[in-house]
């Protein structure tokens, strides 16, 4: 007597093909967009540094740049870029990891309920608003802390301080869920010891939280170094190699938005040249990527 065996395999539908197709070339665009992106960068740069103007050395080592002189020393832009980007850090990354910290380990959820939708909701206000808030309040408050004299209407301090506030809701936000994943028994065996409430969150909790904090550290950064509107409002229109924050300075972003909105002639060295600092960017923004990857993957612990 003959028994048929069960046939067990894939069995493929059509219905589970399609969402199948349709979401790998949802992820192919994406790809093709980034690739896009960087031969547009890679192909406008070319014109700037084909220019007989411009020197790549002194491009990566100059101190001056004025275009219009024919001065293409990029360092004063990246100084004040790093500088705005440095103080926004400062702030944004204690007050979002203590904020998440108490959300994940302290609030209980009516306090959750208050504190996540007030961060939503910085995290939806334009950066333009932020812009106009660092020079119509944080500008005035630093002038009155530290005087006029000293304080610059325009300066990368009260820019830097904003983009703290501005890049504080995705570090409470993504901070909150590192925390949020360590596994309970980490938490119960530290109690279990004889370790106080802050003990376990500090000495036990945030240690095994370290992956996913470094990572949400290092794209903040990314996303300060990136920041346009604030920068382009509050520091300053005018390319200034200073270690004062309370002096004006031009960041690469604010340049760029300020000749890619002016007079400057199309194809002229001085357009050409916002492809190239765009492409700086770029790369900056890609290392740190990578390397937040990178610091993820030595970090990473994995629990049963």
């Amino acid at each position: 007597m003959l028994i048929d065996t069960p046939q067990f395999g894939k069995k493929h539908r059509l219905h589970e093909r399609i969402i199948e197709s349709v979401m790998f070339l949802f992820a192919l665009f994406s790809m093709l967009i980034t690739v896009g992106i960087v031969v547009i960068l890679t192909r406008e740069s070319f014109l700037f540094f084909s220019d007989p103007k411009v020197n790549l050395v002194g491009f990566l080592t100059g101190r001056d740049w004025q275009p219009m002189i024919d001065q293409f020393g990029f360092l004063p832009l990246l100084n004040a870029t790093f500088t705005t980007s440095i103080i926004a850090m400062l702030l944004g990354i204690p007050v979002g990891l203590f904020v998440a910290i108490y959300l994940a380990e302290y609030a209980n959820d009516r306090m959750r309920g208050i504190l996540k939708p007030t961060l939503e909701v910085l995290a939806g206000i334009p950066t333009i608003v932020y812009g106009y808030f660092a020079l119509t309040f944080m500008t005035p408050l630093l002038r009155s802390l530290f005087g006029q004299s000293r304080v610059e209407i325009y300066n990368t301090a009260s820019a830097g301080l904003v983009i703290g506030i501005l890049v504080l809701p995705m570090i409470a936000t993504m901070a909150e869920d590192a925390i949020s994943s360590v596994p309970k028994e980490l938490r119960l065996a530290a109690y279990a010891l004889g370790g106080t409430k802050i003990e376990t969150t500090f000495k036990v909790v945030t240690p095994a939280a370290l992956s996913g904090l470094s990572a949400t550290f290092l794209l903040a950064l990314s996303r300060a170094i990136g920041e346009t509107m604030v920068v382009a409002l509050a520091a300053g229109a005018g390319p200034k190699l200073t270690a004062n924050p309370f002096k004006a300075a031009e960041t690469i972003t604010g340049y760029i938005v300020r000749i890619s909105g002016g007079d400057v002639s199309y194809n002229s060295v001085d357009y050409n040249s916002i492809f190239a600092l765009g492409l700086v960017l770029f790369l900056i923004t890609f290392t740190l990527n990578l390397v937040s990857r990178k610091v993820s993957t030595i970090f990473h612990q994995e629990y049963e």
